[in-house]
């Protein structure tokens, strides 16, 4: 949440941002004035009159910061390194209010890298929520399907939400129940 040590930020353009936790688009105008609380993953999570609102790594220059670099990968790369990749664009992926990464998290249960015949590839991902009514699972489902599309070769990402089985601490990685106090 907000703190002294937050960054203050003003908004340079109009930018569509998400209401956290709710989950709703809107947007915020320009000249709008907040302060990061959390910028993980690519992502900024902005408090601005009272509210959280989560900032895409691609709307980041209108706080003023850089957009993240596009992902490369070796010419010929294997389904092995494209797997490789698609862990590391897992961790990139927050909740806007937990700064751990949904796979530390034990939130994705399963990835699968799917050859096609063209050449290109298809992930598919199963993935669950701390809490079934999270407002922000759409959210996270559509962060998880961007994020793993801009793998080169990958043209789709199928990201199925599943509560089965139900989330419960102990999926969290030692160092995550460690950040979270959930020894």
């Amino acid at each position: 949440m907000y703190s002294r040590s937050s960054e203050p930020v003003r908004f340079e353009r109009d930018c569509d941002v998400v209401l956290v936790p709710q989950g709703e688009e809107v947007t915020l105008p320009a000249g709008s004035i907040g302060y990061i609380t959390q910028a993980l993953g690519g992502s900024y999570t902005v408090f601005v009159e009272g509210n959280l609102f989560r900032v895409a790594g691609k709307d980041a220059d209108a706080i003023g910061k850089e957009p993240p670099e596009p992902l490369e990968l070796s010419a010929g790369a294997s389904d092995d390194d494209v797997e490789k990749l698609v862990w590391k664009q897992l961790r990139t992926c927050f909740d806007p209010e937990i700064p751990i990464n949904i796979v530390d998290l034990g939130l994705v249960y399963e990835a699968v890298v799917k050859p096609r015949d063209d050449g290109t590839r298809e992930v598919e991902i199963r993935m669950t929520l701390t809490a079934p009514a999270c407002g922000m699972g759409d959210i996270l489902v559509d962060d998880v399907r961007s994020k793993l599309e801009l793998i080169p070769t990958v043209t789709e990402a199928d990201v199925e939400l599943v509560f089965d089985p139900p989330w419960n601490r102990t999926m969290m990685s030692e160092a995550a129940r460690l950040e979270t106090g959930m020894l």
